[in-house]
C-alpha cells in the first residue's frame, strides 16, 4: 500500500541541472524524515541528502554539499531534489526513502550526466 514513485531522471550535461521528485502514497509522509540515496554502476548505495519531517532541517553528503538541495511539500506529499552543477560522477540511480518504522523505498530513477 505504501508507494514512493520517483520521477525526473534524465540525461543532463556537466554543469547543468535536473530536479527529481518523489510522490508518496499510502502513508502520512509528514510524520517521517525522508532521504535520497543513489547507486552508481559498480559502487555501493550511498546517502545523498535527508530532510526532517517538517522540512525544518536538512543534511547532505559532502560530495553534493552546495550543489544539491532537498525540500518537501507535505501538503502535496512530495519531496524534491534539486541538482545543480552536475558532474559525471553524479550518474546513478537515485532512490527516494521514507524513514518510517521500516524504510520504504521507491523504484529509482536514472540520472545520467554526460557531454
Amino acid at each position: 500500500q505504501v508507494q514512493l514513485v520517483e520521477s525526473g531522471g534524465a540525461v543532463g550535461q556537466p554543469g547543468g541541472a535536473l530536479t527529481l521528485a518523489c510522490t508518496v502514497s499510502g502513508i502520512t509522509a509528514s510524520r517521517y524524515a525522508m532521504s535520497w540515496y543513489r547507486q552508481a554502476p559498480g559502487k555501493e548505495r550511498e546517502p545523498v541528502a535527508s530532510i526532517t519531517s517538517t522540512g525544518g532541517n536538512a543534511n547532505y553528503a559532502d560530495f553534493v554539499q552546495g550543489r544539491f538541495r532537498i525540500s518537501r511539500d507535505n501538503a502535496k506529499n512530495t519531496v524534491r531534489l534539486q541538482m545543480n552543477s552536475l558532474k559525471p560522477d553524479d550518474t546513478a540511480v537515485y532512490y527516494c526513502v521514507l524513514r518510517g518504522p521500516s524504510d520504504y523505498w521507491g523504484q529509482g530513477t536514472q540520472v545520467t550526466v554526460s557531454s
